[in-house]
């Protein structure tokens, strides 16, 4: 029994270690830069894209 509550802890110290270090990194250093536009409500139809059904 002690042999798993030694494994238990281990696991736990490495999943605490791996946490701090991500955050310490910075954790999304891997997300790129937003390039999208800025867009108006003017650039979009002048219709309606759907149309009323009755069931």
């Amino acid at each position: 029994m002690e042999i798993v509550g030694v494994l238990v802890f281990i696991v736990l110290l490495m999943t605490l270690a791996g946490t701090v270090s991500a955050v310490l990194r910075g954790g999304s250093s891997n997300i790129s830069p937003d390039r999208s536009e800025p867009w108006t409500s003017r650039e979009l139809p002048n219709n309606s894209c759907w149309t009323a059904r009755v069931f």
